[in-house]
């Protein structure tokens, strides 16, 4: 079954937390009164419409953006700085075109003075692990979406963040390298042991991926709904169309969205 939160230590907490965003002296409430505690090692969905403070919850718990009210605490300890134990990822790659495959991974191994043999041998580690053994001297512009998806995710890995941060990074992909992508980045979240807090537009995605869903309401954003996803901890995501426990989650968080889309007017 899917992981229970209870069952693992605490690393993410909301306590009543909101966040008011002010521009030209008009303030617009993104987030308001969210609570909700992530265990160490989940993967965590965030749905909901679009404005509703899904892509502030992430900035929050990086420590790029501070709480107008509440607190976010990483660990027991309240986030007052960049939070380097966390690595986003967005849905721009944001490769070095003139860095190759190699080169581009090894980027946050240079800005932390790793030595270079030491550089060489863990990048060669992390081309191996996404599947890109036969690309690593290949340059942005003569890879697929895939591959530079995956350059993108091993370059993450190289900060070796105990939590990915993920807003919608595989949201320009077709359907087939999106499921391939899912397929990589939930195998290798699991094999190591990372706490995973995605952004997605797609219910489906955030049923395949994830122990639980987070969906929130309309802006000011606030969680209406903490769904626990009851699917087997190493599922097979090419499996899961046809598995009735993912249907039938898919079509209860639909019925609950629904009502919200067709009030925003599409």
């Amino acid at each position: 079954m899917g992981m229970d939160e209870r069952s693992a230590p605490e690393i993410i907490a909301f306590e009543g937390v909101g966040k008011t965003f002010v521009q030209k002296n008009a303030e617009t409430v993104a987030t308001r009164d969210v609570n909700v505690r992530i265990g160490e090692g989940e993967i965590v969905a965030i749905v909901g419409p679009s404005g509703c403070g899904k892509t502030t919850m992430l900035n929050l718990v990086a420590g790029l953006l501070r709480p107008t009210t509440g607190e976010v605490r990483y660990r027991g300890a309240c986030i007052a700085a960049i939070n380097g134990r966390t690595g986003y990822m967005t849905q721009s790659d944001h490769l070095l075109p003139w860095r190759d495959v190699a080169n581009n991974i090894a980027v946050p191994l240079e800005i932390g003075n790793v030595p270079r043999e030491e550089r060489r041998t863990r990048v060669a580690e992390l081309i191996e692990l996404v599947g890109l053994s036969q690309f690593e001297h290949a340059y942005p512009s003569r890879l697929s979406g895939g591959m530079k998806k995956r350059t993108a995710l091993a370059r993450l890995l190289a900060y070796d963040p105990e939590t990915l941060l993920l807003d919608e990074p595989f949201a320009v992909l077709d359907a087939q390298l999106r499921v391939r992508m899912q397929m990589e980045l939930f195998g290798l979240s699991r094999r190591l042991k990372k706490t995973v807090l995605f952004v997605t537009h797609d219910l489906d995605e955030a049923v395949a991926l994830g122990d639980r869903c987070l969906v929130f309401s309309a802006r000011p954003g606030t969680i209406v709904k903490d769904v626990a996803i009851p699917l087997a901890y190493d599922r097979n995501i090419l499996e899961l169309r046809r598995d009735p426990v993912y249907q039938r989650v898919c079509g209860e968080l639909w019925d609950f969205i629904a009502p919200a889309l067709s009030q925003q007017g599409g």
